[in-house]
């Protein structure tokens, strides 16, 4: 394939995967709302969100696997269409009004087991599409595809759910997964270069090859270290951040502080997609790691809207940045034929923590942070002389406990010549 050829091949794939995020993004706000006024618990709402995580990180070795096995472009199809009959059967019984809470469970923890091979495809597919130099750009595409998601859906799903109802705008969503998925017909991916390292034998041996090749390669494995650390301190962040600015103002300005924290996602994005990254890769991730525990701080400093907003900007035009410099780093050091493996227990490895930051952050908030900041409480009369004393003062000295974390994670990384090298000590193992 040409380079023109393979990158309208990307783009052609790019363009259908943004959709079909955009229409996933449609069904979880929608449903996640019929599903609180149901219920009016936010227990109920909060296992969406578990059911739509765990059951594809548990399946994650195991489908990279079957994506070094087999067609990327074919299995980023079956991923398409697999959610594309959960979400026919809400519309179904959306109409038959026999929806209940425990169907949007199944098709929720159903969806993440196809989502868990679609994710290490599309990253793969995409190392054997763009050229080497453009990885950087491709990737930036990938995370403002997923930021505009983020911003898009929630709005229109407000405005569509008025006027279609529940059921038209999950029928949306169902018609973007075939969308996606026509566009896979239209591209062709490359075949991988048997690299001669990922030996084939039994599901379960291949399975545990991504963990064996991570752990040989001493960079690769702290990078990865890295973000495990990291993202137990976002999960619990962005669990926080609504109870923190409802603890002192209006859902209003909730509102806009949210919207300026997915204007710097997208803001991110576009960044990374017009120029590819900082150089080194590295230091856009330690760089921007560093950064955005800075504006962790920011955010816990005071009960004050617009300090609040700008540390969420920071944060989240960072992410892009960070993620898509990590990426073009394995998607160059990793064998082509080995990459669904590898990609796919990076992935539980990175993520398994943050199950832990959604189950922790309540708990700690509430019965640990919460009465050390109280009038009278055991730190009101010194940290609170900083931090203020009264309502979500204890969730400031958990933002600002938990700036220290990339800090240090960022720090011990530098230290570490096999990752702060990791770009000079691995050989490039794809062609320019």
């Amino acid at each position: 394939m040409t380079p023109a050829v393979s990158l309208r091949a990307f783009g052609l794939m790019w363009f259908g995967q943004l959709i079909s995020l955009v229409g996933s993004g449609l069904t979880r706000f929608a449903l996640g709302v019929w599903v609180y006024q149901r219920t009016g618990s936010a227990t109920d709402f909060a296992l969406i969100t578990l059911c739509a995580f765990l059951p594809g990180l548990l399946a994650a070795p195991f489908a990279g696997a079957v994506v070094d096995r087999s067609d990327r472009r074919w299995v980023m199809f079956w991923s398409d269409l697999g959610p594309a009959v959960g979400t026919l059967a809400i519309v179904l019984l959306l109409r038959a009004d026999a929806l209940q809470v425990w169907h949007i469970y199944a098709v929720a923890a159903i969806g993440s087991v196809f989502n868990t091979f679609q994710w290490p495809a599309y990253q793969a597919a995409t190392t054997l599409l763009v050229p080497k130099q453009q990885l950087g750009r491709a990737n930036g595409m990938i995370q403002l595809g997923q930021a505009a998601a983020e911003v898009v859906a929630p709005l229109l799903a407000g405005l569509l759910i008025s006027v279609v109802g529940l059921a038209g705008v999950v029928f949306i969503d169902l018609s973007t997964f075939l969308f996606a998925a026509s566009m896979l017909l239209l591209v062709r991916i490359p075949k991988p270069v048997d690299s001669g390292i990922g030996r084939k034998g039994s599901l379960l041996s291949e399975s545990a090859f991504g963990w064996t090749f991570i752990r040989q390669r001493p960079g690769l494995l702290g990078l990865l270290l890295f973000f495990a650390v990291n993202n137990i301190v976002a999960s619990i962040a962005s669990v926080l951040i609504t109870p923190l600015v409802l603890s002192f103002t209006t859902p209003k300005v909730l509102g806009s502080v949210l919207a300026a924290a997915s204007t710097g996602l997208v803001a991110g994005g576009l960044a990374m997609t017009v120029t590819g990254g900082p150089r080194p890769r590295i230091n856009g991730v330690l760089g921007f790691g560093l950064l955005s525990g800075l504006a962790l701080a920011v955010v816990g400093l005071r009960p004050n809207p617009v300090l609040i907003a700008a540390g969420l900007f920071v944060i989240m035009f960072s992410g892009p940045l960070i993620n898509g410099s990590s990426q073009a780093i394995w998607q160059v050091k990793v064998p082509t034929d080995v990459q669904g493996r590898v990609f796919a227990v990076r992935r539980l490895i990175a993520q398994f923590t943050v199950p832990l930051g959604f189950l922790s952050a309540g708990p700690l908030a509430d019965y640990v942070f919460k009465p050390l900041l109280v009038p009278g409480g055991p730190l009101a009369g010194s940290v609170g002389r900083i931090l203020g004393v009264g309502p979500g003062r204890g969730i400031g000295l958990i933002y600002l406990i938990l700036s220290v974390v990339p800090l240090v994670a960022t720090l011990w990384v530098y230290a570490k010549p096999h990752v702060r090298r990791v770009e000079e000590e691995l050989p490039d193992v794809i062609a320019a």
